[in-house]
């Protein structure tokens, strides 16, 4: 996959400004902005500029791909340290809610807590 010839792995989300579960045209509009902002050709060759603009090129050419898209999403980085809770939540959401569809029972263990719990305070209130 692209991006992953390097030794660290690159969060594209973060690289193209963008949520995690946003839309393509959201994906292109910021692109767009970015590539303006960091183009080589504005920055008189810079080198540190030109290696910016390749990777929002490459963030966005994985992103707006359906296929790569997908198999980014679930082969992406999961460096759990390196994100906020609502950055976390946002970024595996899908995968959260689809577990069930992964092989996890609906009575799985924590299911079974959660029921107990809310039949303890509904029988402590009634």
């Amino acid at each position: 996959m692209e991006g992953n010839h390097n030794s660290t792995p690159k969060d594209y989300y973060k690289i193209l400004e963008v949520e995690y579960d946003a839309t393509d045209e959201k994906i292109r509009l910021n692109y767009r902005k970015l590539a303006l902002k960091w183009h080589p050709d504005k920055h008189k060759g810079d080198s540190s500029v030109t290696a910016k603009f390749q990777e929002i090129k490459e963030a966005y050419n994985v992103l707006i791909d359906p296929d790569k898209r997908f198999e980014y999403d679930i082969t992406g980085i999961y460096e759990i340290d390196k994100y906020t809770l609502r950055e976390y939540l946002a970024r595996f959401k899908g995968m959260i809610l689809t577990c069930n569809r992964l092989g996890i029972p609906h009575t799985s263990i924590w299911t079974q807590q959660l029921r107990e719990t809310n039949e303890y305070a509904d029988d402590e209130k009634g």
